[in-house]
């Protein structure tokens, strides 16, 4: 029997991504997004407003279950019960999903909504883990007061400078008590900027401007690779993820065909190199996830625009 996974925010740019790669590595997707299309409705995807917690709990136990009439004395076989059962774990990616979208009250309130919601949902029907999608932003983007040191970590936190990132900071504080009441692991991915292949040839702009993506160390994150690190966050030993571990998800890369330590020095003379870096080499270090959850971003921009680093 595969393992259901239900998927928030599924007709997003990362949700499209991450149900692809699930369902290429066997696993069973139950999908759901608030923005429901022909085409989606076509691929069962489920309508949910998870700011309501009702559609929340349908989302993970399944919108079936809840009109079979097995309470009224009907018998179910094994493979109803397995169409029937709720979701095993779950990739919650709906939210708001960057500042200046909405007002900011509005931003907050709502990512705080179906956070809790879909979080507290989870521990309630007990699902084995919940992967869910915090952010970079939580570490002090956009850095117009320039990071502690170099490459940025997990420790670089809590730095929240919008309501936004406020709402992930707040939502991964609720995760961690709930984890410890419930004992589900709860693994917050703290995503970089995420990018579809089709972005990559926006990228020479960003070159002769390098004060023009310092507000996230000149950082991304293929949407391929995104997609795996929620795979590999659902997959990874119970002992690896205990309570509510945070990672950084960014790529091996920067944005730029420079040196990142030439662009540090230039762009933030006062913030020191805590290590040695390779040429290019990410200021949002991924060593955690590479050591935890086995990361390794297969992706580059590098590699669609030849020629250009």
């Amino acid at each position: 029997m595969s393992q259901r996974i239900c998927v928030t925010g599924a007709s997003g740019q990362a949700g499209r991504a991450v149900v692809a790669d699930l369902r290429e590595h066997g696993y069973d997707v139950v999908a759901t997004d608030v923005a429901v299309g022909r085409a989606d409705r076509d691929d069962d995807m489920l309508q949910a407003d998870l700011t309501d917690y009702g559609q929340a709990v349908e989302a993970l136990r399944g919108p079936a279950a809840t009109f079979w009439p097995a309470a009224a004395g009907a018998t179910l076989s094994a493979e109803a019960k397995d169409m029937l059962r709720g979701a095993d774990a779950i990739v919650h990616l709906a939210n708001i999903p960057a500042p200046g979208i909405a007002a900011p009250a509005s931003t907050f309130t709502a990512n705080m909504a179906m956070n809790f919601n879909v979080f507290w949902a989870a521990a309630t029907l007990g699902v084995r883990r919940v992967v869910w999608a915090s952010s970079e932003t939580t570490l002090g983007l956009p850095f117009e007061v320039p990071p502690r040191y170099a490459p940025v970590d997990e420790d670089h936190y809590p730095v929240p400078t919008s309501t936004y990132a406020l709402s992930k900071v707040a939502s991964e504080t609720v995760a961690g008590h709930l984890a410890q009441w419930s004992g589900i692991p709860f693994v917050a991915l703290r995503f970089s900027n995420i990018m579809a292949p089709a972005d990559y040839q926006d990228f020479p702009s960003f070159w002769p401007h390098p004060h023009a993506r310092k507000w996230n160390l000149w950082g991304y994150i293929d949407e391929r690779d995104a997609a795996a690190a929620c795979r590999l966050a659902l997959s990874a030993p119970d002992a690896a993820v205990t309570g509510n571990p945070a990672f950084i998800i960014a790529a091996a890369d920067t944005v730029m065909n420079r040196p990142s330590a030439e662009l540090l020095a230039e762009v933030f003379p006062g913030t020191a190199l805590r290590r040695e870096i390779g040429e290019f080499e990410t200021l949002l270090s991924i060593d955690r996830a590479r050591e935890v959850l086995g990361f390794e971003p297969a992706h580059s921009w590098r590699d669609h625009l030849p020629g250009a680093a």
